[in-house]
């Protein structure tokens, strides 16, 4: 804004998107992002604003842009079970990166190939993530919370031939298996971390971490188009299958941009997110830090404790990510009220709906620091809508479109509105292209209103406030986020009709009067049994556990003797939702 002699925000944000090429030529600039050839064109649209293509005629390698800090500058802290907070240098995580990249021709994986991570965040995790992608090698990521069902789903959708992960997870003083898990969804070939100090018993073929890992520490990036798929993410779809999401070389710039302005990130700072891989906002954590020459704080167990409040309060973290329902826990334990947080500039809250007074507590529990409300999608690589530190901050409320992109709300007739459904009007950085075994332009573009541009789907559904704010009412479409993971109806719905009791279901997503994080009620069409309802629910609830994921909590089941449909057969599961607000 100093630059270019702003003194308004709004004028700010509009010539963003007036000046788009400019904007993200000067954005590349800022963060420092590598070329080993530079682009031609920041953005070409010759073949359509569907398929943009960024950073055009250029060569690069992304991780080549998240080692620019000094060497013995601190860019990862973590703390194990072990209760000792480790710091990692940037020469030393570099070094770790190399010595993963040269490790993959001992299992005969090669620029090209594709392998998947399932494991929880920690320092290994970010290392083999950042030096397959090095390698020029594909990462599909995981979440570490999904059973073996969903991961055998991912695992064919993929087609990878290898599969990172570990023994167990420990959370809260219970360890859970996964490397057993990963076993049981069929993985062909896996390398497997130990935490424990008995080596564990693996399959015949599978190679242990230590085994599999390099002593050379340097190694060559490997230049490509920008538009080479570096990532495969995985997000709901409106079938069964979830959608997966290629992101490209330019998509982290993206995220590492809604990290510089709207989320104020900066050399050493130190950066908390409770996440995986297997969520965006494990990427997004991992290149809006780097990128930005900052820390990444990892804390290997549930930051549901007060032990994870004295791990930010001592490694200093200077920027705290939250799911609101992990902030309502935090409120009804007030297990947080005696740390000091005082090195907190600001939070950010994504993944669900936020509760007005849940984030006033949460903006307290540093001295009144903002939450940037942060809002977007796998597909996208980022936000479409955000906060910033330069507008006054209120609870649950987003204060601006985020740099550089731009939506606009349609009501049911497809006319401009205060309140309806969001679309994006491309090309925007970040923005996904192509579908992996998916029609992209059919899922996001088929059949969108007529406007004075092209729009792009998205199914979020937003309320444009007085002087310019935003909130968000929820998704419009099939979709739910749980627990920070979106997931269709569909998929859920699938799993529970196959109960004995069950003759068909719909699932739906309750937004609570004052806001906060959905409620998962199932409607179902019963049969005949011998359980009482109490025994029904207990039914249902352990089935999504076991088939899709336990962080799926059922909070109601309804009995209903008929799903309400459309003329075309169409579940109204709009008028489901209706029914329990």
């Amino acid at each position: 804004m100093q630059k270019h002699r702003f003194t308004s925000y709004v004028d700010f944000w509009n010539w963003s998107v007036r000046e788009k090429a400019l904007f993200w030529s000067e954005t590349v600039e800022n963060l420092d992002i590598h070329f080993s050839k530079k682009f031609t064109k920041i953005v070409d649209v010759s073949n359509g604003v569907e398929t943009a293509k960024w950073m055009f005629g250029a060569r690069m390698n992304i991780v080549d842009s998240c080692f620019q800090n000094e060497d013995d500058a601190i860019v990862l802290k973590f703390k194990t079970d072990s209760g000792v907070i480790q710091n990692v240098s940037q020469k030393k995580l570099a070094s770790l990166v190399n010595n993963v990249a040269n490790s993959f021709n001992r299992i005969d994986i090669v620029a090209g190939d594709t392998i998947a991570i399932d494991m929880p965040m920690t320092m290994e995790a970010v290392s083999i993530y950042l030096g397959a992608i090095k390698a020029g090698i594909k990462v599909a990521t995981i979440a570490d919370s999904f059973t073996s069902n969903e991961i055998t789903v991912r695992l064919k959708i993929t087609e990878v031939t290898v599969v990172f992960t570990q023994d167990r997870i420990s959370r809260m003083g219970k360890y859970l298996p996964l490397y057993d898990k990963v076993v049981e969804a069929g993985a062909k070939k896996i390398v497997v971390i130990s935490t424990q100090d008995d080596l564990i018993s693996l399959r015949h073929g599978d190679v242990l971490w230590n085994n599999f890992l390099s002593s050379n520490e340097d190694f060559e990036s490997v230049k490509q188009d920008p538009q080479e798929t570096i990532t495969i993410l995985f997000s709901s779809g409106t079938t069964g299958e979830p959608k997966a999401i290629p992101w490209n070389h330019t998509t982290p710039i993206k995220g590492a941009s809604d990290g510089h302005y709207h989320h104020d990130i900066h050399r050493n700072d130190v950066v908390c997110w409770p996440t995986s891989l297997g969520w965006m906002m494990g990427p997004w954590l991992v290149f809006s830090t780097l990128i930005n020459k900052a820390c990444i704080a990892l804390y290997y167990d549930a930051p549901l404790t007060k032990g994870f409040g004295e791990f930010v309060e001592n490694v200093g973290v200077t920027m705290l990510g939250v799911v609101p329902s992990i902030v309502k826990y935090w409120k009804n334990t007030s297990c947080m009220e005696s740390l000091d947080w005082s090195s907190i500039k600001c939070f950010s809250s994504t993944g669900e709906v936020s509760n007005p007074a849940e984030m006033v507590y949460l903006m307290n529990l540093a001295g009144n620091k903002p939450v940037i409300e942060y809002c977007g999608g796998t597909e996208i690589g980022g936000g479409y809508v955000a906060s910033t530190l330069v507008q006054p901050n209120i609870a649950a409320t987003f204060s601006t479109q985020t740099l550089g992109g731009e939506f606009v709300l349609l009501d049911e007739d497809g006319k401009k509105s205060a309140k309806g459904e969001l679309f994006l009007i491309p090309p925007i950085m970040g923005l996904s292209t192509t579908l992996l075994y998916g029609d992209h332009l059919e899922v996001y573009y088929k059949n969108t209103p007529e406007y004075s541009t092209k729009l792009r789907r998205h199914g979020d559904e937003l309320i444009h406030l007085e002087k310019g704010y935003y909130r968000m009412l929820g998704r419009i479409d099939d979709a739910m986020n749980l627990g920070g993971i979106k997931v269709s109806a569909t998929q859920i719905e699938m799993v529970v009709n196959k109960l004995s009791f069950v003759q068909e279901s719909a699932a739906v997503a309750v937004s609570p009067k004052n806001g906060g994080p959905s409620k998962l009620v199932i409607f179902y069409v019963g049969m005949q049994n011998e359980l009482d309802d109490s025994e029904r629910l207990q039914c249902v609830k352990k089935q999504v556990i076991k088939m899709l994921n336990p962080l799926f909590k059922v909070s109601e089941l309804v009995k209903i003797n008929t799903l309400p449909r459309t003329a075309s057969n169409k579940v109204m599961r709009r008028k489901l939702r209706e029914s329990q607000k």
